[in-house]
């Protein structure tokens, strides 16, 4: 599957306990990263600087539903659980 781009449902939803540029103790699940533009597209895609966790996602239906809408579920849900 290829990454939805303008979901930003994995930047989100889950909380990121790495650091970010803009948000040095990570973020909290259900805050909208610092990196996200207005078209949530990441700012730090293809740089150095962007989290390794972010950087080893990999967009699959299961994760990610059919719609953005569903992929906030989804994550959210299995974040509530972990």
């Amino acid at each position: 599957m290829d990454c939805r781009l303008g979901c930003g449902a994995c930047c989100i939803a889950p909380s990121i306990s790495s650091p970010i540029p803009g948000m040095p103790n990570g973020k909290p699940a259900g805050v909208r990263c610092i990196q996200l533009n207005d078209d949530n597209l990441c700012k730090l895609f293809g740089l150095p600087d962007r989290p390794a966790v972010c950087h080893h996602f990999k967009p699959e239906t299961a994760i990610c539903g059919e719609t953005s809408e569903q992929a906030i579920q989804i994550i959210t849900e299995l974040e509530s659980i972990t």
